[in-house]
């Protein structure tokens, strides 16, 4: 029988139900004709674009309207040449931690969570640090119909430059007024000011008052808040962030139309709720093949996971460490600049670019795992499992003709709980497109839960499996 996946990672609270994960592997949908619902891609690789002066963490990478490329390592702020040449313009105060930047055309603004704030003049790429008495710092910047918006850290209030320009008004301030829980972060989104609150939400828009220029939008308020101010992404007309509220928390969410839709799983939530520590999740989005990725990532918890907006479904994105443990990805920052989607390394400060064509993360290998769901026997009898045949794209070979890459198979016979030894089998030769990746033998087992994984550096996709199975002799 035909064993097809068609749903994300998602191990439940209990293994009985789904214990299923997927790692560096994304679902794509398929036509109707096809032989599978879906198909199963690796993440892109990392390609190496260029390499800061010094290393450190990469805070910030941003793309400005005239497509100048900036970026923060560590303290330092760079401008970044198409010749991928390093400019040094200054330093920052803060020495982690996400970075904001945005820009009016003019002249480029940063704020990095302290008191202090920072110009760049596009023309010249001339850095200067904010004088003005009346900027009281930011931990994000955004800029909407000429005026660059700020959150004031720690109170319910933002503020605002004066029209197209950096310097400011003292008196252009106001505050989140709807609930009592202080301002976390903001974000402009269809010329909309999304103002999140460790609780709540509310939407501004341009008035075109007199005294201050934005008002609260009439009847819209959203009783959802941000666990983590640097968890907010744009992805076309949607807001996506880590949700807390009266209620509770970790739950994920998409704003549209006014309204946030949750977006996480109980499975998901539920691997959050196992973290320490969730209020410095990092978010970002991007759009690669047709796909709208966001991508969150826990720094103390030491993980990634993914959500792809076109199929809805969750994915976990992992680096393979030299003692074989899975960590978080190494994308801490995104800006599609000159037509390539580019990462920052939260580690090293290297840029790379997210490739399609590339199989490995900077020449260390991935690993992709893909578990498959359960396979119960006829009213809870034993079944014999004779063989197993992996529905993949073979024979790409490796660099070395000769060499044959390889692909495991392990599985669980308790119902997810712990899993047996690999058996080996081999993703074929250069050329060798026919290859059937079958596994015989398989024992008996009432619940089977079956799992893939390879680290082969080559091209494959994954539509799911065949198994061949029937009833144990009695």
């Amino acid at each position: 029988m035909r064993i097809p996946l068609t749903s994300g990672a998602y191990q439940t609270r209990s293994v009985i139900a789904q214990a299923q994960r997927s790692v560096n592997l994304y679902a794509e949908a398929n036509p109707q004709d096809a032989p599978c619902p879906f198909t199963y891609y690796p993440t892109p690789g990392l390609t190496l674009i260029s390499t800061p002066p010094a290393p450190a963490e990469s805070r910030c990478i941003y793309t400005a309207s005239n497509g100048n490329r900036y970026e923060v390592v560590g303290t330092n702020v760079y401008a970044v040449s198409s010749a991928n040449v390093y400019t040094a313009l200054g330093v920052v105060n803060s020495t982690g931690g996400p970075v904001s930047i945005v820009d009016n055309g003019t002249d480029a603004f940063i704020v990095d969570g302290t008191t202090s704030g920072f110009t760049i003049k596009l023309a010249t790429n001339v850095m200067s640090p904010v004088s003005d008495p009346a900027f009281l710092g930011a931990d994000k910047v955004d800029f909407v119909d000429g005026y660059f918006l700020f959150n004031r850290p720690g109170t319910q209030q933002f503020y605002i430059s004066l029209f197209d320009g950096v310097t400011f008004d003292p008196l252009d301030i106001a505050s989140k007024s709807t609930y009592s829980d202080n301002l976390v972060t903001l974000a402009v989104m269809h010329r909309e000011i999304w103002l999140f609150g460790e609780l709540t939400t509310e939407v501004w828009y341009n008035t075109g008052a007199s005294d201050f220029t934005f008002g609260r939008m009439p009847g819209v308020f959203i009783e959802h808040g941000c666990a983590a101010k640097h968890s907010v992404a744009k992805i076309d007309l949607a807001l996506f962030w880590l949700g807390k509220d009266l209620q509770g928390q970790n739950v994920v969410f998409a704003g549209r139309n006014y309204v946030a839709e949750r977006i996480s799983t109980h499975s998901i939530e539920q691997e959050f709720a196992k973290y320490s520590r969730t209020d410095d999740a990092i978010g970002f989005s991007y759009q690669q093949g047709g796909h709208a990725f966001y991508v969150l990532t826990f720094p103390t918890a030491n993980a990634t996971w993914c959500f792809d907006v076109v199929t809805q479904q969750w994915h976990q994105r992992a680096y393979l460490e030299a003692d074989g443990t899975l960590s978080r990805h190494r994308a801490n920052c995104y800006s599609f600049n000159a037509g390539r989607c580019l990462v920052g390394d939260w580690q090293s400060g290297l840029v790379y670019e997210l490739d399609q064509d590339a199989y490995t993360d900077n020449g260390v290998t991935i690993e992709y795992i893909r578990a498959f769901p359960h396979i119960l026997g006829a009213d809870g009898n034993r079944v014999l499992f004779r063989q197993f045949i992996a529905d993949m794209e073979v024979g790409n070979g490796l660099p070395d003709d000769s060499a044959e890459p390889e692909i495991r198979l392990r599985w669980s016979d308790d119902r997810g709980r712990s899993w047996g030894n690999y058996v080996q089998g081999t993703l074929g030769k250069v050329g060798e497109y026919l290859t059937s990746i079958q596994f015989q033998r398989l024992g008996y087992a009432r619940d089977r839960v079956f799992e893939v994984s390879w680290s082969a550096p080559v091209k494959t996709a994954l539509n799911g499996a065949w198994v061949d199975v029937s009833r144990a002799r009695t």
